[in-house]
Order: C-alpha cells, then structure tokens, then sequence
C-alpha cells in the first residue's frame, strides 16, 4: 500500500478505536437498565422477559465482536500492512447483531402497532415489511472479505439505512396518531398519554437520526468508513430505546393512580310531582358530588386503555 492508503487506513482503524471506547461505555447502559428490568419488573409475561434477554445477549455479542475488531486491527496484526485490507470476521458479524437487534425491537413496536390500531391487519403489514426489508437488506451485506468490496455496496448500504429510518418514522407516527386517538377526556389520563407520546418520540427519534446521519456520511464521503460508526451505534440505540420504554411504565403511571371527576349541580330542583310530598322541595344550590375512582391496569406490554372501575 501507498502513503495515501496507509494514511487512510490509520485514521479509519484511529477511528474505529475511538468509537469502541464509546461504545463500550453506553453498553454500561444497557447493563444497568436490564438489571432494573428483571429487578422491578418480574411479573412481565415470560415472552416480554425473554424479548429483554435476546436483546440483551444480541447486543453483549456486538460489544464483543466490536473488541474483537479493534484489538486484531490494533494489537494483533500491528505493522502488517497487506492485512489492514482485509476485513476480520468479527467486523462483518457484527453487522448481522446489529440487525438482530433492530429486528426484535422493531417487531416489538409493530405488535404495539397491531393492538393500538385495533389489530388492523394492513397497517401492521405495511410497518412489518419495512422492518424485514430492512433485516433481509442487512443479511446480504454479510461475507464480506476485503475493505474494497466494501465501497462497492454503497448503494445497499444506503439502502439498510433508509430503510431504517423510514420505518422508525412510521412506527413513532403511527403510535403517536392511535395514543392521541385515545384520550379519554380525563386531565390525569391526558398527561399519561401525552408523557407516552413524547417518550415514543424521543426514542424514534434518536434510530432515525443515526440511520440519516449513516446515509448522509456514505452520500458525501463515499471513500471513506465514517458511516460504520453510527450504523454500529444503532443497534446499542434499539436496545436502550426498548429498555427505557419498558422501564419508563411505572413512571408514567405514578400520576395516574387516581382520578377525581368533579360535578356541579346549579339549581337542580325535585320535580312537583315528587312522592316525598305534596310541597315543591327545592335541592341545595352549587351541590357538589366528588367521585372517585381507580386505575385498574394490566401490565403494559402493549399500551392498552387503562380501565376505570
């Protein structure tokens, strides 16, 4: 390899180490949220539990295959310049975690999808194929060997993150339109759906920011590898995005225990003909009747209406 190409590679390997550390530090993340997880919420259906600990484990392996990338890159084959061209097996594995990742969370908020919208078939479908475009997309960028097959996949790689984006925007449009849908009337119940609407932005919108800044980087700096960095970033995104939306549950419902529904009865008057007696009988003024009620809720694994009893 020429200067150029040794300059080129030391930045991009500088590059990769510095996003490792990073990386590594927002795992630290992930490890403490699924802690909290399977320490406050152990009554979640079995399905739920293990959702939590397939992603947990998917993106545990990420983390390592990432070490493993760097430290053979760094460590291993340092000065061997005729490997730097060559691409470990760790770093193309990791692509298809990362799509694992993405796939079981996005599958998660398309169930979301599918009982909001009232199980309708066609919405879910349409959330659905986006989200196994995007893994089917992913699988094929699998088995690479060299960093110059690599520049010749940018249109499917522009691809994944596109895909990416425009079904993370779909899915936080759709959960926002159905919660908004909802509302009861209520003053508490509004401000639950409202913290549930913005949480759900928050979370679409930082997946969807990273997969357009992937597509941007490959768009106008196309012979370089700084898009990897934030395509790697994603998967840790979904992750921490399913965690604290699963976490967030007993935050949200803390303002929502109780409702209180207030009624006012200005000169309400007893008929004439009221067989308590022959005298017209007139009720107090400004009367006022307080109910109250509770919350019953099953546990949220869908976002379902609370039910007032």
């Amino acid at each position: 390899m020429g200067t150029a190409d040794n300059t080129l590679y030391g930045g991009v390997f500088s590059f990769f180490f510095f996003c490792a550390g990073r990386s590594s530090q927002s795992h630290k993340v992930t490890c403490l949220q699924t802690w909290y997880y399977f320490s406050q919420y152990f009554s979640d259906p079995w399905y739920t539990k293990l959702l939590v600990g397939a992603v947990f484990v998917s993106d545990t392996t990420h983390q390592a295959l990432i070490t493993h990338t760097v430290y053979t890159y760094l460590v291993t084959d340092f000065g061997n310049a005729s490997d730097l061209e060559k691409l470990v097996w760790s770093l193309s594995v990791e692509v298809l975690f990362n799509g694992f990742t993405g796939f079981m969370v996005q599958s998660f908020l398309a169930k979301r999808v599918y009982h909001l919208s009232n199980k309708n078939m066609i919405i879910t479908a349409s959330v659905m194929s986006l989200v196994i475009a995007e893994f089917v997309t992913v699988i094929s960028d699998v088995g690479l060997t060299t960093f110059a097959q690599v520049r010749q996949i940018r249109s499917l790689s522009m691809s994944i993150n596109a895909i990416a984006a425009g079904g993370d925007i779909l899915i936080a449009v759709l959960l926002c339109t159905f919660l908004q849908r909802s509302r009861t009337g209520f003053r508490r119940s509004g401000t639950m759906i409202k913290k549930l609407m913005l949480f759900t932005i928050n979370t679409g919108l930082l997946t969807s920011v990273c997969a357009m800044m992937s597509f941007i980087s490959i768009a106008v700096w196309p012979d370089t590898y700084i898009y990897v960095a934030f395509y790697f970033c994603m998967g840790r995104l979904y992750c921490n995005s399913l965690l604290a939306t699963l976490n967030a549950r007993k935050g949200i419902r803390s303002n929502s225990c109780d409702e209180h529904l207030s009624i006012s009865l200005h000169k309400a008057r007893r008929p004439i003909d009221s067989p308590i007696g022959s005298s017209q009988m007139e009720m107090p003024n400004d009367l006022s009747i307080k109910i109250d009620t509770t919350q019953e809720y099953t546990e949220d694994e869908d976002l379902k209406r609370p039910q007032s009893v």
